[in-house]
């Protein structure tokens, strides 16, 4: 019997048989920590998208309240004097 025959028959006895007992607390301890998961990325992404609505307003503001530029920019370069 080669080894991937061996490897097979024993993950087909441990699917055949019945799933072993589960702790009660155990499965309280997970709801709860997934619970304050759940919890703590909703939080995240709310401060996220916050941020981001934050940084959107700043820049709308400053575009809205920087100066415009004097005119268009000059077609050439002034001529160098005084050298």
């Amino acid at each position: 019997m080669s080894r991937a025959e061996r490897d097979e028959a024993a993950v087909r006895r441990l699917l055949d048989a019945p799933p072993p007992p589960v702790p009660p607390r155990l499965r309280v301890e997970a709801a709860e920590r997934g619970g304050r998961l759940l919890r703590r990325n909703r939080a995240v992404r709310r401060a996220l998208w916050l941020l981001l609505c934050a940084a959107v307003t700043a820049v709308a503001v400053w575009a809205a309240v920087a100066d415009e530029p004097a005119g268009p920019p000059a077609d050439t370069t002034p001529p160098l004097t005084g050298w």
